[in-house]
């Protein structure tokens, strides 16, 4: 379908190949870039009690750039409504930060940025993924069970120096099992 059917089939409220059920649009997950920062910090502030500044989204840019992280950005209708980042050392890569804009949530839009995250990860050679997440926030925790990531260690009052954090592993993402469940994962199942 080309660009074109595909918009005035939107406009029509016909569901395209690039939508998803419900009538809702499937992500472009992309590589973030300066110019995605302010929607970025938007979200943050939405979603952190204490959101990452300007410049440490630049810091970490700069890192993406040399190669040490990478960051994208979920985009619907242009509009950045998620991000995701991972750190790589050596055998390891580290989900730093994921956010979907509340009014987003619940639409698949994290599981693309973690398969994406995830892929990259396994294409750097990384043979393990961790995380970090809030004690109290149980949808996230779901979801990184659903990518067979467990609980592994708690870090005490991680968050503003308040709430626990779960430390979260998922081993073995360079076997053929492991690219299966991100298959199932992209295909909603």
């Amino acid at each position: 379908m080309s660009f074109v059917s595909r918009l005035i089939d939107r406009r029509n409220g016909a569901v395209g190949a690039d939508d998803v059920p419900g009538g809702l649009i499937e992500p472009v997950i992309e590589p973030m870039r300066r110019r995605h920062l302010r929607n970025v910090l938007t979200i943050e502030a939405k979603v952190y009690p204490k959101p990452w500044t300007l410049g440490v989204f630049h810091a970490e840019l700069e890192a993406a750039r040399v190669g040490d992280r990478y960051y994208v950005v979920a985009r619907t209708d242009g509009d950045v409504v998620g991000y995701g980042g991972a750190m790589f050392v050596g055998e390891e890569a580290h989900v730093t930060n994921i956010a979907v804009d509340p009014e987003r949530h619940r639409q698949g839009i994290g599981t693309r940025l973690l398969v994406t995250l995830a892929r990259v990860a396994i294409e750097r050679g990384c043979r393990h993924m961790s995380l970090e997440v809030r004690v109290s926030n149980t949808a996230a925790q779901e979801l990184y069970r659903r990518f067979g990531f467990a609980p592994a260690g708690v870090r005490q009052r991680y968050y503003e120096n308040v709430e626990d954090a779960i430390v979260m592993w998922c081993h073995d993402i360079d076997t053929p099992a492991y690219l299966d469940r991100l298959r199932g994962l992209e295909a909603g199942r």
